[in-house]
């Protein structure tokens, strides 16, 4: 199975009742991911080791470090899967701004990013895109029901892009702001538009979930968990639909509603 490479296997003590019998369980396998950015070394990243090309391009341009594909020159990943070097026309401001913020978000794993509230200069997103109700119903239950590595673990987060011909680009990783930045790397190594399409993510809508979704463009961001506050705030600024609690037939429209088809 591909996955079987990221798995980990333990030895465990289970309570059954008033039994303690002795199993053999797996876990997910965590790393700190190196990236070199022309030469230098710029962060470390903990997270599953799988798409480290896409995490890197995710990344950087959810940070505005490089504005599209056209400004990578080269990207190679060692041979052990633990860095990724690129090499790249970059916007210096947002590397300063990077290293000087480091904001610790509220993702799990822990993730660092220079783009606080206030630092986004990203025109607001006025798409007249629109999608139907019944369709995110219905693309929720499988983004759920189809995540192999969580039903191997429980110990995992998922991102999925829906696109305007219905195709889906799905990541999974431990932390929820890396699912996104594979899922949109992936995207963007393929060429794909992500101006018209729908960010299906798992756990909560915190701000640093919702300003991927401001960088890049993508009008509509969906979870069957909560909103924070400053995430309902920032999505409603630039332009974004926010949709929380999408369960079944029911769904918490937060910001901008007029893309939903009901």
């Amino acid at each position: 199975m591909e996955n079987d490479k990221y798995l980990k296997t333990v030895i465990i003590d289970k309570l059954i009742g008033n039994e303690v019998k002795e199993f053999e369980d797996v876990t997910i396998d965590e790393v700190r991911l190196n990236l070199y950015l022309n030469g230098q070394k710029t962060i470390s990243m903990m997270c599953i080791p799988k798409d480290q090309d896409a995490h890197a391009i995710g990344f950087l341009m959810s940070e505005n470090v490089i504005s599209s594909m056209k400004d990578i020159e080269k990207i190679h990943i060692s041979e052990d899967g633990l860095k990724v070097y690129v090499d790249a026309k970059i916007n210096k401001d947002s590397i300063a701004n990077l290293y000087k913020e480091k904001t610790l978000t509220s993702g799990c794993g822990g993730g660092i990013t220079g783009n606080i509230d206030g630092n986004i200069k990203v025109a607001f997103n006025q798409t007249s895109f629109l999608i139907k109700a019944n369709t995110i119903s219905s693309e929720i239950k499988i983004f759920y029901k189809e995540s192999e590595l969580y039903n191997l673990t429980g110990c995992v987060h998922k991102a999925m892009i829906y696109l305007l011909d219905g195709q889906t680009i799905t990541a999974e990783d431990i932390g929820r702001h890396n699912a996104i930045d594979k899922a949109i790397g992936k995207c963007k190594i393929q060429g794909l538009d992500t101006t018209k399409s729908l960010l299906f993510v798992s756990g909560r809508l915190s701000s640093e979930m919702v300003i991927k979704s401001v960088m890049h463009k993508i009008p509509i961001i969906i979870s069957r968990t909560a909103p924070t506050y400053l995430g309902v705030q920032i999505a409603h600024k630039h332009g974004i639909t926010l949709i929380g609690f999408a369960r079944g037939k029911r769904m918490n429209i937060y910001t901008h509603q007029g893309r939903i088809d009901v």
